[in-house]
């Protein structure tokens, strides 16, 4: 039941997570878009084609979105976290197991407890500096330099995000040890499924 759970509070933020990317894309793309647009305006190539299609498409106002590159930055800080808890639970992070096939079946499961059981601390360090992160950036009022809007709230949404992230991810440890001791496996697999 406890990981029904996990599995679906992971699965909402990878699509929260998702949805973010995508509009951040889609803003990007418009960005590129105008910037481009603006660009061949101003050209001496449409110039010399038509001065009036020059003027006329300049006159539009085409150009880069304001702020795109503050919004894209807040945005994938957010995905990061987003995304974490289900690379967590799925155990999908990138590994190097250059000699683990050559290990004894116990000290290959030793060393998956051992590095989920750290990995999990780093994460519950890194969503505590990201918290401490916010009260800095709220007590000194700190804004971006285009839009303005406070800095904190890209650590406010982050921090959301590594709170789950830190959920799932003692989940995640306590299984694991519990797998070792027990022998019982309590994580999905790789390809999606739970035990």
């Amino acid at each position: 039941m406890l990981l029904n759970l996990m599995d679906r509070l992971a699965r909402a933020m990878a699509i929260l997570g998702g949805l973010v990317l995508t509009a951040l894309i889609a803003l990007t793309c418009v960005s590129v878009l105008g910037r481009g647009l603006n660009t061949l305006g101003h050209s001496a190539f449409l110039t010399s084609l038509s001065e009036a299609a020059a003027k006329a498409l300049t006159a539009t106002g085409v150009g880069p979105v304001s702020g795109d590159f503050e919004l894209v930055e807040a945005g994938i800080s957010f995905t990061i976290f987003a995304f974490l808890p289900i690379c967590q639970l799925r155990g999908a992070h990138a590994t190097v197991d250059v000699f683990a096939n050559s290990f004894p079946r116990w000290l290959n499961r030793f060393l998956m407890t051992f590095w989920e059981v750290l990995l999990s601390a780093l994460i519950i360090l890194i969503t505590w500096r990201l918290y401490v992160g916010m009260e800095d950036k709220m007590r000194y009022g700190e804004t971006t330099f285009i839009l303005q809007f406070p800095v904190w709230w890209a650590y406010g949404l982050s921090f959301a995000a590594a709170v789950i992230a830190s959920v799932v991810a003692v989940y995640c440890a306590i299984a694991r040890i519990a797998a070792y001791v027990t022998g019982q496996d309590l994580t999905p697999d790789a390809e999606g499924g739970i035990h």
